[in-house]
């Protein structure tokens, strides 16, 4: 009987793509991982190599402490506008002045023309505090507290301008009425308060004295415009700088906040005897050296 051949193999000459399709695979997923890698907050990583050198380079940071009250402002003065009717100064804030209000609201209108063409940052003032409010969309993104690469880049100006005063500072956060309901902020008095924190945080990051500063949260609860329409919610959603003429007035302000605040009930609250000099009929008390846009 004849043996049975055994039947030919054929040989897969496709077997290569299974390969080569593994390969691809791979090649997508480390082009993946680069483009992450490459897309990482540069705010994220500042604040971490911020964090990392001050670790490790700033040896005296665990043994020095902080001096506090040291070196106070000097008391305050009458109540005087800083800011003169729009038709004497054009709307300007003084003139240069020895006065460090003066001179940092100067310097503030001068870096930041632009944004206050636009209507996103605008400055007021009078002889006790002035105020840097700047809309939250140019520092944060949506329901977030992390700074943005512009927000470093806008807080880093305004650090250098009010560095080599000794003013005391407070960062007053606000949002909209709209809720949150977040692992990390849970109401928006969370959302307030950790926007104005990470910008204290930055001025600190800069080279301001920490302890000049403070840092407030007032969440939905002082909006300056109605929050029917989707422009009133953009100018409700705001950080305020305020610098104050000593501490006394920093603490008497942030019971009601700067926007709500009058220079002769800042004067009781912050326990001095000398009475406001009555302002102008034509001036008022807080002038605003740029249009805002209506409600």
């Amino acid at each position: 009987m004849a043996r049975r051949r055994p039947p030919e193999e054929h040989e897969n000459h496709e077997r290569w793509l299974v390969s080569y399709a593994d390969f691809i695979t791979l090649l997508f997923a480390f082009f993946v991982v680069m483009y992450s890698i490459s897309s990482l907050n540069e705010g994220k990583y500042k604040i971490l190599s911020e964090a990392l050198v001050g670790v490790f380079n700033d040896v005296e940071k665990s043994t020095k402490p902080i001096p506090i009250g040291d070196n106070r402002p000097h008391t305050v003065k009458p109540a005087e506008p800083l800011v003169k009717d729009s038709e004497q100064t054009d709307a300007g804030i003084g003139q240069k002045s020895s006065d460090p209000l003066q001179s940092i609201a100067n310097d503030v209108r001068d870096a930041f023309g632009d944004l206050i063409k636009s209507n996103q940052l605008t400055v007021r003032g009078n002889e006790l505090w002035i105020e840097i409010e700047l809309n939250s969309s140019l520092l944060f993104g949506s329901g977030n507290a992390m700074p943005s690469d512009n927000a470093f880049t806008i807080i880093e100006k305004v650090a250098k301008i009010v560095k080599p005063f000794d003013n005391p500072i407070h960062v007053e956060g606000f949002t909209d009425d709209q809720p949150i309901n977040t692992s990390q902020y849970p109401t928006n008095w969370e959302l307030s308060s950790a926007r104005s924190a990470s910008i204290v945080r930055i001025l600190a990051m800069e080279g301001i004295n920490p302890a000049r500063m403070a840092s407030v949260g007032y969440g939905e609860f002082q909006p300056v415009a109605s929050n029917a329409t989707a422009e009133g919610r953009g100018r409700n959603r705001r950080v305020v700088l305020v610098i104050s003429r000593n501490l006394e007035v920093r603490r008497s302000l942030t019971g009601t906040g700067a926007a709500n605040a009058q220079p002769d009930a800042a004067l009781k609250r912050a326990g001095t005897q000398t009475a406001p000099t009555p302002l102008k009929p034509t001036i008022p008390n807080r002038t605003v050296n740029s249009p805002s846009p209506a409600p």
